[in-house]
């Protein structure tokens, strides 16, 4: 079972090429396994982030952003549950941004995000993004109105100036140390449907279902479309996409998690070495509690 090389096939390396048609949300891509089975080498993913996240909180030096999109029911909160499980609560921060309130829609549309970025030796989750600006607005371009844009900066290129600030913001990023990893969940319509049904008829899952969700169905065809344009466009070596079938999630939260534990182990992590001084003041503070007993 060679994860490596599935992971490298979720990557999208040429997105001029890149067509989501090509990509079934049902794959396995060869791993077959049972449910226990894919448990087990998810809590191996698991343990390696715990220790590795370790050590980036110690060398503060790296901060790492991982952002979830897909539609809804496609599994983000599930990665956040069962992916980021074990990391310590201090070096791990998850927001989720949901419609944009008053105070956020007087300001840039990257503006909401960019307050929550992680800090040096922080893992910071993004459940959807700034990429909403170019997904849920694209499909409903009516909610610019609610931007209060000036006339004179929309027109037909806007969503390749979008584009083009994001690459611009996250380039920015990257040449301050912060660690982007982005991740599509790829879901089907029909598996979409299945889980809205059991949202429907589980009463412990019924606050997870909004008719609004429902209703968006409608569009699946344009928000396809608007996912591809997305990642043609912002797909970098510096902030690559990864494209994970969604509709097996123990599949879904394994992809996540190895790309998410190879990130790190990639950064040379290390826990910081003392110097001299250090290593007598610790010998001086064992000896003094020694001597207590």
């Amino acid at each position: 079972m060679k994860i490596g090389h599935i992971i490298k096939r979720a990557r999208v390396d040429h997105p001029q090429k890149f067509r989501l048609a090509d990509c079934d949300p049902a794959d396995t891509r060869g791993i077959d396994c049972d449910k226990d089975a894919a448990k087990q080498l998810l809590a191996g993913d698991v343990e390696r982030l715990r220790d590795l996240q370790r050590r980036l909180y110690a060398q503060h030096r790296w901060a790492v952003l991982v952002v979830l999109q897909g539609m809804d029911a496609g599994g983000k909160d599930g990665i956040v549950k069962h992916v980021m499980s074990g990391i310590d609560p201090q070096g791990c921060d998850v927001h989720a941004f949901k419609a944009p309130s008053a105070d956020e829609l007087d300001h840039d549309f990257l503006w909401r995000c960019a307050r929550w970025l992680p800090a040096r030796g922080q893992i910071g989750i993004f459940n959807r993004s700034y990429y909403e600006e170019v997904l849920v607005v694209r499909v409903h371009p009516e909610m610019l109105e609610k931007q209060k844009i000036p006339p004179e900066c929309l027109g037909d290129d806007l969503w390749k100036k979008r584009y083009k600030d994001i690459r611009s913001f996250e380039r920015y990023l990257g040449h301050n140390g912060v660690v982007i990893r982005k991740f599509f969940l790829h879901l089907s319509r029909k598996e979409q449907r299945k889980r809205f049904l059991a949202r429907i008829d589980d009463p412990a899952k019924n606050w997870k279902f909004s008719s609004a969700d429902a209703a968006e169905r409608r569009c699946w065809k344009d928000y396809m479309g608007a996912y591809e344009e997305m990642i043609r466009n912002t797909a970098a070596g510096n902030a690559p996409w990864y494209v994970v079938p969604a509709d097996n999630k123990w599949y879904t939260r394994l992809i996540v998690a190895s790309v998410v534990a190879d990130t790190l182990a990639s950064l040379n992590l290390r826990y910081p070495k003392v110097g001299a001084d250090k290593r007598r003041e610790l010998a001086a503070a064992r000896k003094a509690l020694l001597a207590e007993g």
